[in-house]
């Protein structure tokens, strides 16, 4: 990605080299569920344009035969199983498990055997079977959708490098309530955790290279 030079204190010989798809490609859907991409909502905003893109990656994705995952937050009715997420993020107790808050939104929903991985707080790792599932199927490199920029997606980008995992993230095919936080954390990311990159270079990675995750 073309960064405006507004950052400083980042030598470009020592920050942000790529480290490119691998073998074994996975794609995690972040967070796209109703409470999220309905503008009306508390959390929510208008994310038209990343869950068209996440669309995109869907298809090839299914075409190829290569992992999908998608992830979503939902509490108890006590919000006992919240912590101290709840009491920072007050908006939090929208997601009531069982809700239709808290289903992917239906542009985007899962087909056939794509899991929905329930999540607490915001690494899609953290306190899941994420690892285990991706261990499972050979998995070597992450490709990142979803939202929010600054929170759940970077975290998950922070995780998924601190496990071993190649981190991809197209920048359209992620989403947050402002600008602002969505281009520092795309900068960020980019510069230590992964490869901020576009849903085009990834769709067109996958054709020329023809992955599946069948292969031997």
């Amino acid at each position: 990605m073309n960064w405006p030079h507004d950052f400083d204190g980042y030598d470009e010989s020592d920050f942000g080299s790529s480290v490119g798809l691998g073998d074994r490609p996975a794609l995690l859907v972040i967070d796209l569920i109703n409470a999220f991409t309905d503008p009306d909502t508390d959390l929510g905003a208008d994310v038209t344009d990343v869950l068209a893109e996440t669309e995109r990656l869907l298809e090839t994705f299914r075409e190829h035969d290569l992992p999908r995952y998608f992830t979503t937050v939902a509490y108890e009715e006590s919000y006992g199983d919240a912590g101290r997420f709840v009491e920072k993020v007050p908006a939090l107790r929208e997601l009531q498990l069982g809700t239709d808050a808290v289903a992917v939104d239906d542009r985007i929903a899962p087909v056939d055997d794509e899991r929905v991985i329930l999540k607490k707080y915001a690494s899609a790792f953290f306190g899941t079977d994420l690892q285990t599932e991706l261990t499972t199927n050979r998995v070597d490199t992450l490709v990142l959708a979803g939202v929010t920029t600054s929170g759940c997606v970077r975290a998950t980008a922070v995780d998924s490098l601190q496990y071993g995992y190649r981190t991809i993230v197209p920048a359209d095919a992620v989403g947050d309530r402002a600008e602002g936080p969505h281009r520092a954390n795309l900068f960020d990311i980019d510069a230590k955790y992964g490869d901020v990159v576009t849903t085009d270079a990834v769709l067109e990675h996958l054709s020329d290279n023809e992955t599946s995750v069948n292969d031997d």
